[in-house]
Order: C-alpha cells, then structure tokens, then sequence
C-alpha cells in the first residue's frame, strides 16, 4: 500500500468517489454503521489494509520524509467536501501518499529530539476496542464500568506517589466524594486543574462569603484582604503556567519566575525571599510550584526544600512531574525526586514515559477532598451526590483512554516501567559521555535524568570553547551555526534532535544560548542509534562549513 520514492513525489491531491455502486447513498450511509456479512468482510479487508500500511510505517528507521513543508501544505488547499462517499481503498491510497508517508515516525530509534517514542504492542488492538465501545467518561450512564475502572488505576499511581495505607484507599478509592487523581487530556490541563483546585480552596466559603468560585477573584481579593494573587515557580517553569495564570484570572504577570541555577533547578534562598516579599506586598500566593523533569534540559528541583517553604507559608505545593514523575517507579533514582511525597497536586503525563498514547494527562491529589472546590453540576447529568467523573474535571466529554492506563500498569508493571526508567537514564549518560569524548561538541549541562542540551562547535571556535573564552559576537555566532544545523538534520530525516535555549553568562552580562536537545526515553535506541544521530550532525555539519552558500559558513571559516 505504501508508495515508492517515485510515486510519492507525485502526490495524489484528492480521490474519486465510489460512483460505481449500485447502492444508493442512503443504503451506503447505513451500511457504515449496521453490523452485516457485507461489512464483516470489508472490515476484514480494512484492517488487513491498515496493517499493512502500519508495518511499513513503524519499520521506518528514517524519522521524517525529506518534503518542504510548504510544499507539503500545497496538498490540503481544498475546502470542497466530496458529494458523494468514497470508498475506503481509494481514501487510504490518499491517505498513504498525503500524509502517513509524510508524517514524523515518533517511533524510530533515532528520533530522540522530543517527549514522544515507540509504544508497546498492545496499545494498537486496544485502541480499536475502546473506539468500538465509544465510552464517553465525564458519566457513569455512558462509562458504567469504565468510571471505576478508571478511578482503580489512579488510586494505582496514587498510591505510588503517596503510599498512604490500606485503610485510606479502602475508604476513597471509590468514594463519590473523594477524589485520589483526574484523568486529561495532557499535562498542560494537569497543571491548570491543579491550580485550579489550589485557587478556589485558598479563596473558598468563609462565613457569609459564598467564595472565588460564585464571586470571582477581585471579590475574593477584596473580601480576604490581598492586593493580587501569584503562583510562584522557576523561570524553566512548562508554558502551560501561563495559560493557567491567564485563564485564573492572575494574568502572567502574576507569574512569578524565580531564576534558576547552573543545574536548571531553582534558586532556593531566591524563593524563600520572593515568598517573604509576597507576604509584604499582601499579595496571595496560590500556589509553589516545583518541576521534577524540566521540558527544556530535565532538571528537577529540590523538591524537598520547596516543600518545607510551602508548608512554612501554607501554601499549596504542586509538582509538575509531567516528564519525571515515573521515576517514582524506579528504586535507584526515585531518590532524585524525594519530596513530591509531600506534594498537595501532582502532574504526570502517561503519554510521556509511561508509554502510551497521546492524551493521558492525569493530576493527582493529595488530599481527596480538594476537589471538591471546582464541581459543577447539571440537571441532565453528573448531579450533585453522583459518581460521574465529569463534575470534578476541567473538560467534559472524553474517551475512555483509562483502558490503556489500566493496561500499562498492569502489562508493563513497576518492575518493567522501572526497566525502561533506568535504561533511559544510562543510555542518556552514555550519550553525555560521547559528547564529552568527540571534540565537535560541547556539553551544556550534566544531565538530571533522560534529557540534556548540548551544541557544535565550529572548529576555528573549539580553543576560545575549551578555555570558556568565547565573546559574546562568537557565541552568537555558534547559535546560528546549531540552528542551521538543526534544521538541516531535520529536513533531511535520517536522524533528529531537537533544539531549546539556555541562558548563559558571557563577559559578564546573561545571554541565551541555542542547544540541541537530545531525549532518550525509546527503548529501541540503542547506543548504535545515539552514535548515528551524532555522527549525522557531524556530517551535516561539514556539509554546511563546506557550503559558500551560507554566510555562516564564510563567517566561521
């Protein structure tokens, strides 16, 4: 089903209908939905047909095809939806040749640039069962099973987090009154619920203030004395903060970023004093933040610190362990993250290192109540007193992805996330130690856990580099030469890193420094792959140095 080179690069911008049928379009419709020997053996047909353009599109070891974007937009200019149906044959040869040959294999061993890997065999076969069944969670009338089904694998990762006793989950796992975790669609939703609950619990009912949730926050503000409200966390905090100071009504000036140290973790006298000041400015601090896993270069903060200033200045501590949290899992660095035990929320993404797919975010709490401050309620479904999981959650309708949650816990096991945990971790500090080895480049940061940031360094620049000499105009200089060549790694699609920026000091002044970003979280790479992706930069590299096409170039030679 997949095309050759040749064909792809004559790509097919649209499909013909199926005008041949006998059947009218209203027998076809039907025909869709209803259960027949017909479509028995046309479903037969289908899957063969997906699996086999599936195969051939995991076995890629290339993580990208080499098309223009821009080219590539060319093929969905048409706004035209067709008349009639198509059949299915003809939509997936479109399909193959518009978009799966051109969509990015996340899978390959040597796509280490981004949160994003291979997944376990099971998840495919379960996602056509859970689309079969079509369980929407936000009710218990449309998920019976599928909502405790849910909260049991919460209360699962819950438990790992906080490791209460049997008596308390005994007593909340299936409470309709409590609440042990949310499950979302994404981290960024995670850390919005979070501080969402933290919010209307610090600005809740008090005598005859009916509390932020009815009266908004200026009332809040007013009623409880403040001048304002912040949330406090590193300058590395995820962008999502900013959404979430902006729709709680603080504005991202009510962000405060405290900045961060060599080791991308945050400055703690710096939070105590910011905290203190806070205090002094009568300004409401809702919540402390603090990152096991930073997006950019995976440092994790000093967890357990944090959570003695937050407690100190009672203040809800959450920890965003979107990306590190299933360390939790791993008995030889879940010391790196100590302290999120006594964290008040949690963010962890199960389509990160918990491999499975996208849209698994889930927030977990410490205390089963808290949530409690943001239900609502309606008339037609999840009733006050109910046990429907959609009145204690940002969104509504949502498919049932528990079913790979469950699944992973239960296929995978402590003990097999723990595997890929550390084999992670040690393939991340055998990719340091190369780095460290080859001259070509230099590393930016020691890495925390399965992420780090490093760059090339043109060779005229290598002594300067060596010797920590480099002047601001050469740094910059070194900037421009990794962009490029990330970009060039990426258009060619053989191998791919992405890239961030990490701030530096240069003659004394903080300037920020362009850096790929390598993320080893694939348990196909092998140290074969990691050696691949850098000789690949290593030769796109001289490529570019070699080209008197690119002012870069004459600039560095």
């Amino acid at each position: 089903m997949m095309l050759n080179q040749q064909e792809m690069l004559k790509i097919k911008t649209s499909f013909n209908p199926d005008n041949t049928s006998q059947y009218t379009i209203e027998q076809k419709t039907i025909e869709l939905f209803a259960p027949s020997t017909h479509t028995a053996s046309l479903e037969k047909t289908i899957e063969m047909q997906i699996n086999a353009v599936t195969r051939e599109f995991l076995a890629n070891i290339k993580t990208n095809s080499d098309i223009d974007f821009q080219a590539l937009t060319q093929n969905f200019c048409d706004p035209q939806i067709p008349i009639e149906p198509a059949n299915f044959e003809s939509y997936l040869e479109y399909l193959s040749s518009n978009v799966i040959n051109h969509s990015i294999h996340t899978s390959s061993p040597r796509f280490i640039g981004h949160m994003t890997a291979a997944l376990p065999h099971f998840v495919q076969p379960l996602a056509k069962l859970m689309t079969a069944m079509n369980q929407n969670a936000v009710k218990i009338e449309t998920a019976k099973a599928f909502s405790p089904y849910e909260r049991q694998a919460l209360a699962m990762i819950h438990r790992l987090i906080y490791n209460f006793g049997d008596r308390f989950y005994a007593q909340h796992i299936q409470n309709s009154e409590s609440t042990l975790g949310i499950l979302v669609s994404g981290g960024t939703t995670a850390n919005i619920t979070a501080l969402w609950c933290a919010r209307n619990t610090s600005l809740g009912p008090k005598d005859d203030f009916p509390g932020i949730e009815k009266e908004g926050l200026t009332a809040a503000l007013d009623y409880y004395g403040y001048k304002g409200a912040v949330v406090i966390g590193s300058d590395l905090m995820h962008y999502s903060f900013e959404k979430a100071a902006d729709l709680l009504g603080i504005g991202t000036r009510g962000l405060i970023k405290i900045k961060s140290d060599r080791n991308n973790r945050i400055d703690i006298c710096a939070l105590r004093q910011a905290v203190a000041d806070c205090r002094k400015q009568n300004k409401h601090i809702i919540a402390i933040v603090g990152i096991a896993g930073t997006t950019d270069s995976g440092g994790v903060d000093s967890l357990s610190d944090m959570a003695d200033i937050a407690r100190e200045a009672n203040v809800h501590f959450h920890v965003d362990a979107a990306w590190g949290g299933p360390l939790i899992f791993s008995q030889q660095h879940r010391p790196k993250i100590v302290g999120i035990e006594r964290a008040d929320s949690v963010t962890i993404d199960g389509h990160k290192q918990m491999y499975l797919p996208m849209g698994i975010g889930m927030v977990f709490l410490r205390d089963p109540i808290v949530a409690q401050a943001i239900e609502k309620n309606a008339s037609y479904t999840m009733r006050k007193g109910s046990f429907d999981l959609g009145k204690r959650a940002l969104e509504g309708s949502r498919p049932g992805m528990a079913l790979f949650l469950h699944a992973g816990l239960n296929l995978i096991g402590v003990k097999g996330y723990e595997f890929l945990i550390d084999e992670g971790i040690r393939k991340t500090q055998y990719m340091a130690d190369r780095i460290r080895s080859l001259a070509e480049f230099e590393l930016l940061a020691e890495p925390d856990i399965n992420l780090l940031i490093y760059r090339y360094i043109p060779e005229s620049l290598r002594e300067n580099a060596a010797k920590n000499q480099l002047t601001e105009s050469e740094n910059q200089l070194i900037d421009r030469f990794n962009e490029r060549l990330q970009k060039a790694q990426r258009q060619a699609g053989r191998t791919f890193i992405s890239r961030t920026t990490k701030t530096t000091i240069c003659s004394g002044k903080e300037i920020p420094m362009v850096a790929l970003r390598a993320v080893i979280a694939n348990p196909l790479t092998t140290e074969d792959d990691i050696d691949a992706v850098l000789n690949d930069q290593m030769e796109i590299a001289l490529e570019i140095l070699l080209s008197n096409s690119l002012e870069i170039a004459e600039n560095v030679a």
